[in-house]
């Protein structure tokens, strides 16, 4: 049975050039195994800089299939480096439809495939514009490490998707993401907002006994544009943040994924064995009148 094992988490900057951000993405993952990563995860939309910033037609060329040059060059990483790997895709599923898709490779081989549920909408996030909603439900994976699941971005706020994916089994979350301040309401707004990111993550591992993983990326993307806020990290089954990166840095952040310590804290804090199952059939509705 699969022990405790080793998580890399890769915060990185993305130039315009999706070869460069995939080879760096390549160079990143083989420097994470060589510190003993198991299991790597990189930022959502990782080929790319983030182009739901504007509503363009010709942005959908950025698209890959699965199978697809993403999944065929880390492939060569994983098997090489002996690792597992969750990889942000911006989906080509058919002609006209897109997914914005985490695929997991196990050692060179795919053993999974989640597209993002929560799509949102927002200034300088129209990702309505070029994703389809997830059709695949909230999933978790057996790999050579452990069983996984991953979610992405939006999907962060809604505990309906982390209590799904843990109640598969999965030892941690993964949510790769692009997350950033708008130029004009950082100083305002901008440590209220990157606390309450960090707050429901957190409270989706306390809530489910899991750790979780966030995966952001860095840097200042187009004009006037948005300022990613890094601060990627992991936190254990009761919330406690084990490792986290700078906020404006590249860096690969390593952590441990202790099996023992799932086992402790949902012994203690039994919240799956006190849930009222019986009573949740509100959750179905959009809202109670």
């Amino acid at each position: 049975m699969p022990g405790n094992f080793r998580v890399g988490l890769i915060q990185m900057s993305m130039s315009a050039d999706p070869q460069v951000n995939l080879e760096k993405a390549a160079a990143r993952i083989e420097e994470a195994a060589g510190k003993g990563a198991q299991v790597v995860c990189l930022p959502e939309l990782y080929r790319s800089q983030y182009f739901c910033q504007r509503e363009d037609a010709a942005l959908f060329d950025l698209a890959e299939p699965v199978p697809g040059p993403s999944t065929q060059r880390l492939s060569q990483v994983a098997r090489k480096a002996g690792v597992v790997l969750v990889v942000p895709v911006f989906e080509k599923r058919a002609p006209g439809l897109y997914h914005n898709s985490a695929v997991f490779l196990d050692g060179g081989e795919q053993v999974g495939l989640y597209r993002k549920m929560h799509i949102p909408d927002d200034p300088a996030f129209y990702e309505k514009f070029y994703f389809a909603p997830g059709d695949l439900g909230f999933r978790a994976f057996d790999t050579r490490a452990g069983r996984i699941g991953a979610l992405i971005c939006w999907d962060q706020w809604y505990p309906e998707g982390a209590r799904l994916t843990a109640l598969q089994g999965a030892s941690v979350i993964f949510y790769p993401t692009a997350i950033a301040w708008h130029p004009h309401e950082k100083a305002q707004h901008g440590a209220v907002q990157r606390d309450a990111w960090k707050t429901v993550q957190r409270g989706h591992a306390i809530a489910n006994g899991v750790y979780v993983a966030a995966v952001n990326r860095v840097g200042h993307e187009g004009q006037p544009g948005l300022e990613f806020w890094g601060t990627s990290f992991l936190c254990d089954p009761f919330g406690v943040v084990v490792a986290e990166a700078s906020s404006d840095k590249e860096e690969i952040l390593i952590g441990e994924i202790d099996l023992a310590r799932i086992e402790e804290v949902r012994r203690n804090w039994p919240f799956l064995r006190d849930r009222r199952i019986d009573a949740y059939s509100g959750l179905e509705k959009r809202y109670l009148d």
